[in-house]
């Protein structure tokens, strides 16, 4: 690919999308507006405020647009890439681009019915080495990160420059965010990975998800803020709690004075 970065640590780097989107016309993460359209008219109504976060180069807003969506307000931290967007799509009155970092959201509490993202919680496990089992580090995060609270102590966790932005960017997601509105994620992340992460009763809402395309599955996650867990998600919770609280009381220590411990070693 002409634009994939020499390292997936660039792609939290500002630099690396004002260089690429100078030449970029468009591209599409997890396939274009058409794949996933008849999951997303089921979620968002065409009247509804819709935030998309992290627009890039992409058509979705205006594909969006085009199938009598109203509200989009589309906002990216590249003023590239948003320069060209609002050049390209100045005809189309109902969107407009903002050059907004996530990590400091201009809007007042509660003004967006849907937050609309894809592949940004997938950019927060960029350097995670299996993608599917994420390091206790990344789900103590991820799991920080989900709870929605005003507060946050950044310092405390001592974040590194990678996260921080993005540990931000959704806190500052539940705040815009109305009570009873949706957070929509597309991502290529299989249920019984990000289902772990999001089954909490204290995030206070509810889980649906779907898949589209045909020889690659992608998903589309529903959030529903004020709704609870389902029966299974619930049951879900309850078993990772379990299986924490084992592993945390399941240690064994050698004894010390053992000089056959390394018979015990199981090889």
């Amino acid at each position: 690919m002409e634009y994939l970065p020499d390292s997936n640590t660039r792609y939290k780097d500002v630099d690396y999308w004002n260089e690429r989107y100078r030449t970029e016309e468009s591209f599409e993460w997890f396939g274009d507006f058409t794949k996933f359209e008849h999951l997303l008219k089921q979620h968002v109504g065409t009247e509804e405020n819709v935030l998309m976060l992290g627009c890039g180069n992409s058509a979705l807003s205006y594909d969006m647009y085009q199938a009598g969506y109203t509200s989009i307000t589309n906002v990216d931290y590249s003023s590239v890439c948003v320069e060209s967007m609002a050049e390209r799509y100045k005809d189309c009155a109902q969107l407009s681009w903002l050059c907004m970092d996530a990590r400091r959201l201009a809007f007042p509490d509660g003004v967006f019915d849907v937050v609309l993202e894809k592949g940004t919680l997938d950019a927060m496990l960029v350097e995670e080495t299996d993608p599917w089992k994420v390091s206790e580090k990344a789900a103590q995060l991820l799991h920080q990160v989900l709870l929605e609270v005003r507060t946050f102590d950044f310092e405390g966790l001592q974040l590194s420059e990678f996260w921080r932005p993005l540990v931000s960017r959704y806190i500052k997601v539940s705040r815009v965010l109305k009570p009873g509105g949706r957070f929509i994620s597309v991502t290529f992340a299989q249920p019984h990975f990000r289902k772990r992460l999001y089954a909490r009763a204290k995030y206070d809402w509810s889980i649906k998800h779907y898949h589209y395309g045909s020889s690659f599955h992608y998903f589309l996650y529903v959030l529903t803020k004020g709704e609870g867990l389902s029966p299974e998600d619930a049951a879900l919770e309850r078993r990772l709690l379990e299986e924490t609280e084992a592993s945390a009381t399941d240690v064994k220590f050698q004894e010390v004075d053992s000089e056959d411990f390394l018979n015990n070693i199981g090889l």
